[in-house]
Order: C-alpha cells, then structure tokens, then sequence
C-alpha cells in the first residue's frame, strides 16, 4: 500500500508533500501525464533515481518469441511487448560541479502536484549540494491534449543563499537500463536495446533522432527544442550520438537570480514511413509547438479540460477522499483514450509496461462506457481500432476453423499474443464485448455514418463467429461449448452464461443494424436468410439454471464443483493464480471476478428481481476479487440491490486501487479499468443508470456516507447532470433539444434549462449478502441502521 500520510485530500488534485524513495516507482505511474498517443511517466527530472524509466508510445511494441515445452495447433509464434522510447523528459543540474541527486546532499523540501484542471505536474524542490551552495528548482510539465504529439517541460533553477555557477545538461536518451522482471506475470518482460540508431543530428537549442525497432520493424522520432527566457546572457552547445542527444546551458547565477527554460520534446512513430518522413513528422511538430509557444500551449490544455469537466464531472459530498479519487480516475482515463485515435486503450494505459501494454477486453467493458458518455468520440476512436484490425481477427477465426472474426485476448497490434490458450483461444466473449461497446455508443450517439462502416462490419462479422462457434442442442437450444468467460479461474467451461448472454445481444443488434442498412449489408454478403439465421440462434440461446438452488448457472454444472476451502486459506495466498495451480481454481467453486454478476448487469432485463437476489448472493460468497475488474461491477449490483453501504465499500476499492496500492502492482502502471469502474460504479451504481434504445433509465440511491451525488454526461448529444440526495433525484438538460428519460420507471421530459426533481424510491429490505473469509472490502462509513 502507499501510505502518503503527505498526500493531502483535495478535490482537484493530487499534492505529495514529501519524497518517499520506498514508493517511487508507484508514484512515478500515479504521476504520469499522457494524452492516449504518448505517455510520459512521472519520473523525476534528473533522471535518478527512479523505479520505472517510461516514455511510450501508443502502438510502439517489439517482437518476442513464444517459447513452448510443447507446441500447439493455432499457438500465437510471437509475442509484443511496449517499449520504453527515447526519454525527452531528462534535464540534469550541476550545482557548481555538484550534480543535483536527492539522495546526495540535503533536501530541504519537495513537493509535487498533479493538476486535474490545468492538466500539469508541479514540481519544486530546495535542496543544498554536499559542498554548501543551496538552490530552489521549480518546473512544470505537460502533455498537450491538443497537439498529440508534442510534451513540454518549464524549467527554472535559482541560487538561494550565494552565486553559483549552473549547468543544465538536457537531453534525448534512448534504450534506458532498465529493472529486471520479478517473476509476476502481470509484469512486462524487460527487453534490452530494442531501437537501432538511423540518424541522429545536433544543432543549436535543436536536437532529432530517428531509431527503428529490430523485429518489428517500426521507425520512432524524437527531437528537442529550448527556449530560454531567462537570463539574456548564457553559453549554449549540443551534440548528439546513436543513442544520446545533449543540449548544454551553463550560466552564472547571482542569489535570486534565476534561469527560466522551455523545453519542447515532439514524438513521433509509423511503420509504414521513411526515415525522412519520420523525421519531417517530428520536426514538424516541434516547429509548430514553438510557434504556439509555452503559455498557449498552457492555455490550450487548460481550456480543452474546461470543456471535459463540463461533461463529465463527478461530484461527491460527504467523502473528501473519494471526491479526489474519483476525479484523479477519470483525468487518467481521459488520458489512457483522449487522443488514441485509431491505437487500442492499453489495460495500464500509458502509465507503465504492465502487461506488456496490451489492451483487453477492459476497454470496450469499463474504460469505454465512461468515453461513451463523457468523451464520445474517443470511443469512436477506439473501436476504430477494432475495425482496423477486423482482417487479423477473421484471418485468427479461419485458423481456428471459424467463420467471422475473433478478436485477439491480449494485443497491441491486434494479432493475439497470448500463449496460454484457455485465455487466448477460448475467452470467446471478447468478440461480444466489442459488439456490446458498438451498441452502447450507436444508442448514445445515434452516429449513422459510424453505424455503417464501423459498427456494422464488426457486429456481422462477430455475429458471424457465433453461429459458427455455437451449436444447437438435442432440445432445440442453442449452445455454446468449451470457452472461458470474464472469470479466470475458471476455463474452457461450457455455455459460460455471460458469453451466451452477450453472444445473445450480439446477434440480435446485428441482424437489426443490417436490415437499416441493406445496401452496406448487402456488399458485405449478408442475406436475409442469414439474418434470420442470427435472430433465431439469439432466440434460442440457453441460459443455464438450477433448478435445486433456484440460482443461474455461471456455466453448466459449476454448481456441481467442489467449493474451495476459503477458511482454510491465508492472506499471503492472494491472488491465488500465484499461490496455487490453474488446474486447481479450475475445477473449484472460486471466482476471481464478476462474472455472471456482470451479466446481469448488462442484462438485467433477463433476469427478475429476485433472481438477481439469489444470484448476487450465491457468487458473492465464492467471489475473491483477485482482479480489479470486479469491484464497480459487484458494487453495480449491490447497489440496485439494495445493499448501498457494501456496493460504497466496492466504490472506494474500486476508487482507490492506485492511489492505495491496492493490489500491489501499481509500480507497473495505473489500473485504467478499475479507475473507470468507479465511475461505473457512481452512475449505473448510486446513479441507477442503465441503457435501453428507447430512453435511459435510471434508478438512484445514495449510500449512508454520502450526502449528495452529481453526474454530468452527454446523453444523445445533450449535455446534462443528475444531482441525487438521500430523499430526491433532480434531472437538467444543460444544453441540447428535449429528452426523455425514466426515473424508477416513470417517464419524463426533460427541457434545457428546466430541472425536475422526483423522489427517490425505498431500497428494498435485504439481509446482507455475505464474502468469503477475508475478502471482505474494506469498510468505507458504519452501515445505516436497518428500519423495522
């Protein structure tokens, strides 16, 4: 756990008054700045010490081999990795010869600050060299949402108690050392001198570079650019080498005087580009990012978050912490997606290799519903590069012997990397994720031109791999055999109720997308009998159920497993997929994470009220939360269940993953889903908020240990808010036409400008459900006294 006693509580942004050396590295990912394209994390300046050197690049990976004890039919023969690209963010200081070290000399005070407005970090320093000579440094980083490729660095060192002789050495570093795996799966693969020098050239304030990956084959650029506003007078030289470009100011300072610098790094990459077309790319960039100049550049990132928050700001009374959280969470979801355009939502984001950079199925069912209605056209983007990839995903099908697509488990570039294939092979239902994203942003957005050419081909051709991979029964069902569903521990089971589920919706919002666009269906093969097809495998879908337990069926006969022997089981065993074998989670009644619970979130309409009950009590019990996907969506269903403190209690682990360390892997990079899920977690939890093609529904209720939500969205191209307090829930059109909406299933209009407000119904009387032993969430408020 990071425990900050210096990180302070405040609504809009996160300050650490101290340098704690034992947590870096979980601070460096909380500190990152990112826009979706390039990722700086928050190393310290003088680039020592350091946990996790991180510059990335979103799509940027190298090849690895898969090694196999025994090799497979269909086994991915490679793996992809993201690398660590040249490091723009380094600027040394010598303090009279002195270099700056924290860890040398004395250290006064230290201070850093992530702004969630303004989109910077603030960092400032006092700190006296082991010869004597104190100097204070202040600086201020950026990575502009506006100009995707271009971060920037406002540098500025001052002598305190005498003059002294300053020298700023900065510079362009490429294939950092970097810290050796620790045998945790959930950490990347360190790969060594990746990038092989092109060209690299020195001139005045101006330093580029242009490397290339040696297996995958991919040109990166980087280049650098000063500007110097303080003082008029300096020396200036620059060099550069294959791998290190260095730009040298050295000046003499009076006490209180102070030089003051730009620094302007531009990024840039392709696969397809030549070395001077990538060059031309990043010099480009840097050349425009000079002429907006520094305090634009501040301007402009300040104004495009004004325009974020208007549509997405969350605020909570009643709990200062997790107000910081929860915007701390969805400034970094802004800043895993905003300007991915096109790249996948890596599961870390840009904030370090976890995972190796890949992106799941997190992103269409966590990070994409908060885009969808905050950010909606980075939504667009992202299954964009779903649609990108559709030739790899029909050609990983045809090799499987399927018809359509199948998406990759894991990628980056959308070829599956994943060499354990009860993942990789079977977790079919990522193909219904991408369709169940489709269909949430064509019910918000209404995009018609995106429906056609982006939503249509990936809902036909995922449809497609679903009749292909499902079969009717002897009774007429329609099932799905042999696949693995959201919870990892358990695999290859058959008619997994979310994946049929899902596949379900799948084949019913494809038939329904072509037949309103028949002309594009048409071109794309899809006949009348073939959608007839898909509507009559959706109607027969089986959906598993025991009929002794009156409960559904995670998958077919997981009630008959054996329950694992939680009493038995010690803390230091989690997460038990590093304590105890797959074969064991297998076959025992054990979930790392929702699994049907999340399907009945998403399909609720397929379950009752008490089902819902039943169920929620009966996998909550065998539900041990080794995943930080499971947390928003067990505190969704809590909540409209009734069992409000304990779905605040997943709220703030959900919150809190990162800021707390929760699992302890934060050093690795930010949990983006989990950060998204609280926000899921507020709005379809506390907000009741659920889709329908018709209207939005919505049901809220409030926890004890808060005194007052309120939401802002883009719904149908209107901006609106929901404020909810414990007796009443108030609905504003802030802007756009009329809307109609359901509050505990009564209609209502909405007109901009005009709120309403309704009561907020009862939650309904339900003893509480209970968690295995010693895997209960940690209690956020003392629970509200159950009323006779």
């Amino acid at each position: 756990m990071i425990n900050h006693p210096e990180f302070t509580v405040d609504p809009w942004c996160l300050h650490a008054k101290n340098l704690d050396l034992d947590v870096l590295a979980q601070t460096e990912s909380v500190f990152t700045l990112a826009n979706g394209h390039v990722g700086w994390r928050g190393n310290l300046e003088e680039g020592e010490p350091h946990g996790l050197p991180g510059t990335y690049l979103n799509g940027v990976y190298e090849l690895r081999p898969l090694p196999y004890a025994e090799a497979g039919y269909g086994y991915p023969e490679s793996g992809q990795t993201i690398i660590n690209v040249t490091n723009g963010k380094m600027i040394r200081l010598l303090v009279d010869d002195e270099p700056f070290d924290i860890r040398y000399g004395r250290m006064h005070s230290h201070e850093r600050t992530l702004d969630f407005r303004d989109g910077v970090l603030h960092r400032s320093v006092e700190w006296t060299s082991p010869t004597g000579r104190t100097v204070r440094i202040k600086t201020t980083r950026l990575v502009s949402f506006t100009q995707r490729s271009i971060a920037a660095t406002y540098y500025e060192v001052e002598p305190v108690d005498g003059p002294a002789r300053v020298v700023v050495q900065s510079e362009l570093v490429t294939n950092e050392q970097l810290p050796r795996p620790v045998g945790d799966p959930r950490v990347a693969v360190a790969m060594d001198n990746v990038l092989v020098a092109e060209r690299h050239e020195a001139l005045g304030a101006r330093v580029d570079t242009v490397h290339r990956t040696r297996r995958s084959g991919i040109r990166v650029g980087a280049a650098m650019d000063h500007e110097v506003l303080h003082p008029p007078t300096y020396q200036l030289s620059s060099e550069s080498t294959d791998n290190l470009g260095r730009v040298t100011l050295a000046v003499d300072l009076k006490k209180g005087q102070s030089l003051r610098f730009v620094k302007y790094v531009s990024h840039g990459w392709s696969a397809e580009r030549s070395l001077p077309g990538v060059r031309a790319q990043v010099g480009a960039a840097l050349t425009a990012a000079r002429q907006t100049g520094w305090e634009d550049l501040l301007t402009d990132q300040q104004r495009y978050l004004e325009t974020f928050w208007d549509r997405a700001d969350v605020e909570i009374d009643g709990d200062p912490e997790l107000q910081q959280a929860v915007r701390f969470a969805l400034f970094h979801v802004l800043q895993a997606g905003a300007r991915a355009e096109g790249r996948a939502i890596p599961a870390k984001g840009l904030t370090g290799t976890g995972y190796d950079g890949h992106a799941f199925w997190d992103t269409e069912m966590f990070v994409l519903p908060v885009l969808t209605y905050t950010q909606p056209d980075a939504a667009a983007n992202a299954l964009l590069w779903r649609y990108n990839t559709l030739t790899r995903a029909t050609t990983r099908a045809q090799q499987l012997g399927l018809a359509g697509a199948a998406f990759p488990w894991r990628s980056i570039n959308g070829s599956e990397c994943s060499g354990y294939w009860p993942a990789g092979t079977a977790a079919f239902h990522v193909n219904a994720d991408v369709a169940d994203a489709v269909v949430r942003y064509l019910r918000n957005t209404r995009d018609v031109d995106f429906s056609q050419f982006v939503g249509l081909p990936l809902l036909v051709e995922t449809a497609r791999l679903w009749r292909s991979l499902g079969h009717y029964g002897p009774g007429g069902e329609f099932r799905i055999a042999g696949v693995t569903g959201p919870d990892e521990y358990s695999a290859v089971a058959d008619d997994n109720l979310y994946t049929n589920l899902m596949a379900q919706q799948n084949l019913q919002f494809a038939a329904e997308v072509a037949g309103a666009h028949p002309d594009r269906a048409k071109q794309m093969g899809v006949s009348g009998e073939e959608m007839a097809d898909w509507t009559a495998a959706a109607l027969a879908m089986y959906v598993p159920f025991d009929e002794k337990l009156r409960i559904h069926l995670q998958a077919e006969s997981f009630s008959q497993h054996q329950v694992w022997d939680f009493a038995s089981t010690r803390p230091i065993d989690y997460p038990l997929m590093l304590h105890f074998p797959y074969f064991d989670l297998y076959r025992k009644q054990v979930i790392k994470q929702a699994d049907l619970v999340l399907a009945m979130q998403l399909r609720g309409e397929m379950f009752t009220d008490d089902e819902k009950s039943r169920n929620f009590n009966y996998y909550e019990r065998l539900t041990v939360r080794d995943s930080s996907l499971s947390a928003c969506t067990q505190g969704v269903m809590a909540a409209e269940l009734g069992h409000l403190d304990l779905a605040y209690d997943y709220l703030g682990e959900a919150s809190l993953m990162d800021l707390k360390d929760l699992e302890h892997n934060t050093r690795d990079g930010l949990h983006i889903a989990s950060l998204a899920g609280s926000w899921i977690t507020l709005v379809y939890g506390f907000g009741g908020m659920r889709e329908a093609t018709a209207v939005q529904h919505f049901s809220p209720r409030l926890p004890s240990g808060m005194h007052r939500l309120k939401f802002h969205i883009v719904l149908r191209h209107r901006r609106m808010s929901v404020e909810v307090t414990p007796d009443s829930a108030t609905y504003l059109v802030v802007e756009g036409e009329p809307l109609e909406i359901t509050h505990f299933g009564t209609s209502l209009t909405l007109t901009a400008g005009q709120p309403v407000t309704r009561a907020v119904a009862p939650p309904p009387e339900r003893e509480p459900p209970q968690q295995p032993v010693g895997r209960e969430p940690m209690r956020r408020h003392e629970p509200r006294p159950r009323t006779s």
